[in-house]
């Protein structure tokens, strides 16, 4: 269960991340609330998860991804370029992230 929560809770953090981001320094109310709900679920959802897994785990896992969804957001609206050397470095964060659960 600590990992099912772990992992919603990366996504919940690329919903922050990218809220903030249109929120334009909080000055626009609906960004602002996505932000602010995005992030209570996220960080209870990491507190949760901590709870059974490893803290150095956890948050390597919960940050990457929450990056890696972050930038393919970007990427697929168009705020961001595609190129095979980001696609690269991104599956080799999702690498990293699934090394971690298996030698955990």
């Amino acid at each position: 269960m600590s990992w099912l929560v772990l992992v919603v809770s990366g996504i919940f953090e690329a919903v922050w991340a990218t809220a903030l981001g249109k929120s334009e320094g909080f000055t626009r109310l609906g960004p602002s609330v996505v932000f602010g709900l995005g992030l209570l679920l996220s960080m209870g959802g990491l507190a949760y998860a901590m709870r059974g897994l490893p803290v150095g785990t956890a948050y390597a896992v919960w940050v990457g991804i929450g990056a890696v969804l972050t930038v393919v957001y970007s990427m697929a609206t168009g705020e961001a370029a595609v190129s095979a050397v980001k696609l690269l470095l991104l599956g080799g964060i999702v690498a990293c992230v699934i090394g971690l659960k298996l030698v955990g």
